[in-house]
């Protein structure tokens, strides 16, 4: 039996991928071009809006490609005004014929000029942190930069973005080929075009690939620190045993990070856990010597009915108080740290930062 050809997506496709299609079906090498334009300038769906391209050139391209581009399956929408979205991952397993269909969620997050969305770049994640909902999920595969971009581009108010954060699912730097490819079209003049610095991706610290994230791209780094001290870090996130923390901080001192290009620290405060005068204290001794900035975020804890349910529970740890999220802000700012708090966007969708288990809870089914 012959299998059927697999359609490719141009969705993802760098502008010499591009070219080469379309020498390949006849057209001119200029034709490359025109295709990145159409698909991301122009934003098109089908190979029908491409009116500078012939019919003839359209008809051989629809045979073996698509353009890759999937609506969301489901929408929440919260009562501040972000909104989530859950898309329909697919893929064709090696074992097997089947193809079997993972999920993944994105988060848009409007505040007054700025439009944000918070994309994945996994189904799940490997990094089991003990207070992330994510982590619950286990580890699904890796998103394609087709994948990651959908996520972007699909979205109703797509046209509308100002900002990415790549804090979605996933360790970004753990799907660093797929991320950089992606990050490569959002801010290649023949891509997207965006500026590297309306682009922030989050790491555990993973040290091979936030190396090349680095030294590859100009987008703002963004580490989630939770601790500073390595043993309580290592309780509350496994990944500190394989990237220790302190060795993330030594990779980041190697790189100048002027005002240009922001380094942050992601800090979840728990109360009575991390958030002392010692904790404090550690904080500033370990990134002493950093042009750096600390956010703090208060825990979000999974609803009861969401733990219940599932086989590993978040730890749901109590969250620091606003007084003592304060006390850590002055302390390190007053320590030439500049800290700020959060605000938490989305929490009652489960959209906020750590909660994304792929569970839409007001939906609009498509």
């Amino acid at each position: 039996m012959v299998e059927p050809q697999k359609i490719e997506f141009l969705l993802g496709k760098t502008l010499d991928e591009l070219t080469a299609i379309a020498i390949a079906a006849g057209l001119p090498r200029f034709a490359g071009k025109q295709l990145a334009d159409w698909i991301y300038q122009k934003r098109a769906t089908s190979f029908s809006e491409m009116t500078n391209i012939s019919a003839k050139a359209r008809a051989t391209l629809a045979e073996h490609y698509s353009i890759g581009r999937t609506e969301p399956k489901a929408e929440s929408v919260s009562t501040d005004g972000t909104k989530k979205y859950l898309f329909e991952i697919e893929r064709t397993e090696k074992e097997g014929s089947l193809t079997a269909s993972r999920y993944v969620e994105s988060v848009y997050i409007p505040d007054d000029d700025r439009a944000t969305i918070c994309i994945s770049t996994q189904a799940g994640c490997k990094m089991g942190c003990r207070f992330c909902m994510t982590g619950t999920l286990g580890f699904h595969g890796n998103l394609t930069a087709t994948d990651i971009l959908n996520q972007i581009f699909s979205i109703p108010d797509s046209k509308s973005l100002t900002n990415i954060v790549v804090m979605g699912e996933g360790e970004p730097c753990d799907n660093i080929d797929e991320l950089l490819r992606a990050l490569q079209i959002m801010t290649a003049p023949w891509g997207c075009a965006w500026s590297p610095r309306r682009i922030t991706v989050s790491s555990v610290g993973h040290a091979g690939g936030l190396q090349r994230l680095i030294e590859q791209t100009d987008c703002h780094i963004a580490i989630s620190l939770h601790n500073p001290f390595s043993a309580e870090r290592a309780e509350i996130m496994p990944a500190e045993k394989a990237f220790p923390i302190a060795q993330v901080i030594e990779l980041l001192k190697h790189y100048d990070w002027s005002h240009q290009r922001r380094l942050s620290f992601e800090y979840i405060c728990f109360s009575g856990v991390n958030d002392t005068l010692r904790h404090a204290t550690a904080l500033r001794r370990l990134l002493a010597g950093l042009d750096c900035r600390v956010n703090l975020i208060r825990y979000h804890q999974a609803p009861d009915s969401y733990d219940s349910d599932n086989h590993r529970k978040t730890l749901n740890m109590p969250s620091s108080s606003e007084q003592q999220m304060i006390f850590l802000r002055d302390y390190l700012t007053q320590n030439g740290i500049t800290t700020t708090i959060r605000r938490s966007r989305g929490e009652d969708i489960l959209a906020a930062c750590g909660m994304l288990i792929n569970q839409t809870l007001t939906t609009q089914t498509k």
